[in-house]
Formats: C-alpha cells, structure tokens, sequence
C-alpha cells in the first residue's frame, strides 16, 4: 500500500488514476510516500524519510523545495501542457480585452443612470471614449514557446496576427507543433521592439526575474500591451506603471493583482485564473498522478523538473531504484556491490541530468537489506530503493 498525502483539493478524476487497492490518499497522512498538491507552500515542509515523490498539478514548481527534495533523491513532477489550453484561451482574452478597452466599458454601462432615455443617450455619447482597434495585422510577440506559448502563437496566427517568438531552449517537440508562420527572433530585444503585444511564457528564476524591465520598455512600441500570465516578479510592474503613466504603453494584463497595480485604469488584473478551469485542474490532476503511480511502482520518471527522463520495460519481477549524484564510478560502485552479493544484472540504463543522475536496474534475483544498505551506504547515492 502506497500513502499519498495531498495538498488543497485536487481533482477527482485525477485521485481515481490511484487504485483504492494499492493507494491511500488523504489529506491526513504524515509519513506519506508520494505527495500531490497546486499551489500549497511547501517551502518550508519537513520532509518525512518515507517521501519519494512529489507531484505539482500544474507547471510552476516555485511552491516546492526543489533542491532540497533533490538532495534527498525525490523526483518533483509537474503537468507541463495539461493547462495550456486554458492559459491560451485567457491570454487571448486579454489581448482582446485590451484592445477593445472592454472592462472601462462595461464600467461606465454599469454606472450609467437616469432614465431609459437618458441612459440611450449616455451610452451613444459614451462609446467614443472606448473606441479600440483589432487584432489581424497586429504583432504578437512570444516569449517561451514551450506547450503554452507554442499554443498562444497558434491562435494569435489563425486570428491573423504576425507572431514572432523567442525561446533559446525550444525543443523538438514544441518546434513541430508550431506554425511555420511564426518568425524566430534573436532575442528578447528585437522581439520587444516588433511587437504590439508582448506575452511571457516562462518560469520565475534568476535569469527571468523583471525580464521586462524600464530598459526594454523604452524600446517598445509606443501604446504596446503587456500580458503577464506566466508568474509574479517576469515583469517590473512599477516599470510597467511608470510607463502607462507616461503614454508609453497603452495597457498591461496580469494575473497577478498586487496593491500597486489597484486603481490605474489601464492595468487588467485578474485573480490568477490562468489554470482556473474544471478542465486544467482535472488534466493537470490526471498527468501528475500517473507520473507519480509509474514512478512508485516502476521507477520511472517522466515530466520531472530535477531529475532525468527515463524509462525502462520491466524484464522480471525485481527492480532497483537508484538516485545519485552526477560522478564518475557511481554505476561501477553500484555493479560492485551486487556482484559481491552474486546478484546479476539483466537490464539496466542509467540517465544524467546537470549535478543529478539516476539508474534502473532489473535484477535477477531480490537483494536482501544488507545490500541494499551497502548501496545506500556509497558516497553520493541520495537514495535507493527495490521495487
């Protein structure tokens, strides 16, 4: 029986990719083999020796303690794609609600008094001040064309934008999915000055804090939107600010309210609704547990945001599970001991990711605990374990 302890309420429809039969979720447990959570803060767990997995429903894993889980030898999984398509839909949301001035619109109708004719009359001499402009022939920049961006310039193409994109790091598999018609830039600066909207899709780290900062604003077209649906802190927002204040830029969309952005009424901001959908927390829910199901049984890893990919079909019914670091000698001191214990190895594939690295072994036969402990026991194995 496997004790998976979740955090906040997740969906159902994923908790049911977990057998009753061999899984006990609850919010309860706390020695728990595998946890499941959104947006909890887990910055500051304790994290018990049973953990072996963390899984996070959704893209972001800024709520969870990367490193340390790494040093303990626990795979963090992530859903990345499993919301993209609710995020497209509010980017372009945003973009329209932007550029058709909707929401300073629908607030003076809303506050619209007198009598039916009075009203008529207020609405007809009102709309002037609302008047925008549409999106074909507009330039759509992308920043980060992984499974969100790559669907966000899909879109904006078919709606007749031009979209350019930036991603130093897109892979093959996000490369296919792309429109032929979206242009690469060089970077973040060239896109910055093409652009009449400019989106971010990347995660929060060192590198992409204040990405857009007072320095590539200047370079902006002037009246250009800014849309933030990827994480608090991509954009500068007092940069941002300084800049609808002075007729720099004509809007700004976050998802990410903050008391700075309260009260200008050219700033859009909404509660964090990118992933808000019955169906994203449900997708999301569904591919983080069967990540975390295959790893706990199998020992594979896929979608994990420290460890390598890495699979491996089972041939027997014995298994090892190893997590270390990224040395020389580490699978020859691995080999070592089991052949010490006479166990022979039947398959076996080994995967590297940056400082980290991890190897499954099929066995012949089950090693008893003095063996395991020896393994455990080699310098710069952070964890081991025979399924």
């Amino acid at each position: 029986m496997y004790y998976i302890k979740t955090f906040n309420n997740i969906s159902e429809k994923g908790l049911r990719r977990l057998p009753e039969s061999d899984y006990d979720v609850s919010p309860d447990h706390e020695t728990p083999e595998g946890i499941i959570l959104r947006s909890y803060n887990l910055l500051d767990y304790d994290i018990p020796d049973s953990l072996l997995a963390v899984g996070r429903a959704g893209a972001g894993t800024n709520n969870v303690p990367v490193d340390r889980m790494s040093k303990h030898g626990i795979p963090v999984f992530n859903a990345p794609g499993a919301n993209a398509n609710a995020v497209k839909e509010l980017v372009i949301a945003g973009m329209l609600l932007a550029c058709r001035n909707i929401c300073q619109a629908w607030d003076y109708a809303a506050n619209v008094e007198g009598t039916p004719e009075e009203q008529n009359k207020a609405v007809e001499n009102g709309k002037k001040k609302y008047v925008g402009y549409e999106l074909p022939g507009r330039t759509l920049g992308v920043v980060g064309l992984g499974a969100i961006g790559v669907q966000i310039a899909n879109a904006a193409v078919a709606l007749g934008m031009k979209v350019i994109g930036f991603d130093p790091t897109i892979t093959v598999k996000s490369a296919w999915k792309m429109s032929a018609e979206v242009v690469e830039m060089p970077s973040i600066d060239e896109l910055a000055k093409q652009a009449d909207f400019i989106t971010f899709h990347v995660p929060l780290m060192e590198g992409t804090r204040n990405m857009l900062d007072a320095k590539r604003i200047a370079s902006m077209k002037d009246g250009a939107v800014v849309l933030n649906f990827a994480r608090d802190g991509i954009v500068d927002d007092e940069a941002v600010l300084a800049a609808l204040d002075s007729g720099k830029l004509g809007a700004y969309v976050s998802d990410f309210p903050s008391p700075e952005l309260k009260g200008n009424d050219k700033v859009i901001t909404l509660p964090h609704l990118g992933a808000s959908t019955a169906e994203a927390e449900e997708n999301c829910a569904i591919m983080v547990a069967d990540q975390i199901k295959d790893y706990l049984e199998n020992g594979n890893i896929h979608n994990s945001v420290n460890y390598p990919e890495i699979k491996l079909a089972r041939i027997g019914d014995h298994r090892l599970a190893i997590a270390n670091e990224n040395r020389p000698d580490m699978v020859g001191q691995i080999s070592h001991v089991l052949g010490q214990a006479d166990v022979n190895i039947q398959h076996m594939r080994n995967e590297s990711r940056n400082e980290l690295a991890y190897t499954l072994i099929d066995l012949d036969k089950q090693i008893d605990n003095d063996t395991l402990a020896k393994i455990r026991a080699i310098d710069g194995v952070l964890s081991a374990r025979q399924i």
